[in-house]
């Protein structure tokens, strides 16, 4: 009875927010919403790339399919517009004016979501593509018990680098090898070359890899295990903070959630 009282309310929710036409509201902004059919097994807050929306984000794709298939819920947010026709992003650069608390905007999608769809809020992931794996990297280290674990793909910090995170983390970053849009090693957008502080430039993966194994309090450079799997050269880092997770997969494209991600990643978090 309890079950089925559930799966009712959960199909109130959708019926009353998170399709294309009723994106469900907060009080600092609006997300969309799919559910999975049959029983919920937990939760992606994903957020979306540079000019996208979290409409399109759930658009039909290889990863939306997987993760629905696998019983999560998935919630995707609307990022703040940029300019006339340019989309949506999100305020996290260093030395920018802050333009939304997108700390505090994603833990009220995240509270709001799970009490609209009957899943644990402290059993959602937070990933994002681009400059949302960005977000999703400022997330991880200005508040990393906001969630269960984190899955940037294709983004992490930007110049001027963090000096420090708050606390150990469980993160799986994912990076394609010929990412052109957001090198390994980052890259200028504007204002000169690298020589210029004033630059806007993305930051450098490998540095922020080198963050996490000092937040996670690792205690080897180097990884601890290797794995090669599909697409995917995974390094992993095993003796660090307990409780934490550090993982860096690589996949031979460029600046794309690769084929196979959602099904590595859940298998990544299932087996924390």
């Amino acid at each position: 009875m309890a079950a089925l009282t559930l799966l009712l309310g959960a199909e109130a929710a959708v019926a009353a927010c998170g399709t294309d036409e009723a994106a469900c509201e907060v009080d600092l902004g609006v997300y969309h919403a799919q559910v999975p059919e049959g029983d919920i097994k937990g939760a992606i807050l994903y957020l979306h790339g540079f000019g996208g929306s979290g409409e399109g984000a759930l658009g039909p794709r290889d990863w939306v399919n997987t993760a629905l298939a696998r019983g999560y819920v998935l919630i995707a947010p609307d990022g703040l517009p940029i300019a006339e026709g340019r989309g949506r992003g999100w305020s996290f650069v260093p030395g920018r004016p802050e333009r939304r608390d997108e700390h505090a905007f994603l833990r009220s999608v995240r509270d709001d979501a799970a009490a609209r769809f009957g899943f644990d809020a402290d059993e959602m992931i937070l990933s994002g593509f681009s400059i949302g794996g960005s977000m999703t990297s400022y997330m991880a280290c200005e508040a990393p018990k906001s969630f269960a674990a984190y899955a940037p793909v294709a983004g992490g910090f930007w110049r001027p680098h963090p000096t420090a995170c708050s606390g150990p983390v469980r993160l799986l970053h994912t990076h394609g090898w010929t990412d052109g849009t957001v090198p390994l090693e980052g890259r200028v957008l504007r204002g000169g070359d690298a020589t210029n502080p004033e630059a806007l430039m993305q930051g450098d993966i490998f540095y922020t890899l080198r963050m996490w194994r000092e937040v996670n309090a690792c205690n080897q450079l180097r990884a601890d295990r290797f794995v090669t799997q599909g697409p995917f050269m995974r390094r992993a880092w095993d003796r660090c903070a307990e409780g934490s997770a550090l993982e860096f997969a690589l996949f031979p494209g460029g600046h794309v959630v690769p084929s196979g991600w959602a099904d590595m990643m859940l298998d990544w978090y299932e087996s924390l």
